[in-house]
């Protein structure tokens, strides 16, 4: 029996030493491969066609706002009105009708004076990896600022890499990493999982659909579509946002759309 201890000690301690070797070398493989394409300072983020928003719960479970959703919207609404992206794709989960990532974050970015014209909401991004692979093969995106925090943007940033996204990391600020210490240590083992999700377990993404055309300034004139009719929803959604877009005023879908204008 002793020995059949010793042995299952040993074991745990070598099975331990190589799960820390795995995680340190995931970790340092994603960090090689995206750290040069991160910029902290919003001012500095290059041009692009479109921004990439990740979506996230507005409200924290103890109470209050997150402030990391906040800080994504932010530096969104900021992106757009400098001229550093051209259109914005606004992508969050939307797994019940009574929590709609994509439709909150449109309303508070119409509060800060972005026109629907230039948002497009998916509303099947589950995780970082469907929202980066429904950005390719349901929008059509090669080019793009993704828009998030410091310590999601590695993880995102390799997964787009490997999508053969063309993609940059602009961060927001605000917090100091004791502040988000929490989230800094979940990424390491999320890093982890993606590596496998990726090379080990051929991830797919949850629900794809038909194919959707951003309007922006590099493709050809026609007509802006409004993005509550440029997105397939469920009626239970499509309902709530016709009696959103009343309460704010938006412009019926009935009407004519507008011409296209570039936007930049």
């Amino acid at each position: 029996m002793a020995g059949l201890l010793k042995g299952m000690a040993i074991a745990g301690a070598m099975a331990l030493v190589l799960l820390v070797i795995v995680t340190i070398s995931a970790n340092y493989w994603v960090w090689r491969k995206t750290h040069a394409s991160i910029t902290l300072e919003s001012e500095q983020c290059a041009h692009e066609p479109v921004g990439l928003v990740f979506g996230t719960s507005y409200g924290l479970r103890g109470g209050g706002e997150n402030p990391w959703y906040r800080a994504r919207l932010d530096l969104a609404a900021s992106l757009w009105k400098s001229g550093q992206v051209d259109h914005l794709l606004i992508s969050g989960d939307n797994h019940t009708r009574y929590y709609n990532e994509p439709v909150r974050m449109w309303r508070d970015l119409r509060q800060a004076q972005i026109p629907d014209a230039a948002m497009t909401l998916d509303y099947a991004g589950f995780s970082t990896f469907d929202t980066l692979a429904r950005s390719r093969d349901v929008f059509g995106v090669s080019k793009v600022t993704l828009i998030s925090q410091r310590w999601h943007l590695p993880r995102a940033l390799f997964i787009a890499r490997y999508l053969g996204l063309e993609a940059r990391g602009c961060a927001t600020r605000g917090r100091t990493i004791f502040e988000d210490r929490w989230m800094w240590a979940r990424e390491i083992l999320a890093r982890v999982q993606v590596i496998a999700d990726l090379y080990l377990l051929d991830r797919h993404p949850y629900f794809l659909g038909p194919s959707i055309v951003l309007p922006t300034s590099a493709q050809a004139p026609g007509n802006i579509i409004p993005v509550y009719q440029r997105v397939p929803m469920p009626a239970p959604v499509e309902h709530a946002l016709r009696n959103l877009r009343i309460r704010l005023d938006a412009p019926s879908a009935s009407k004519p759309a507008p011409p296209w204008r570039v936007i930049r």
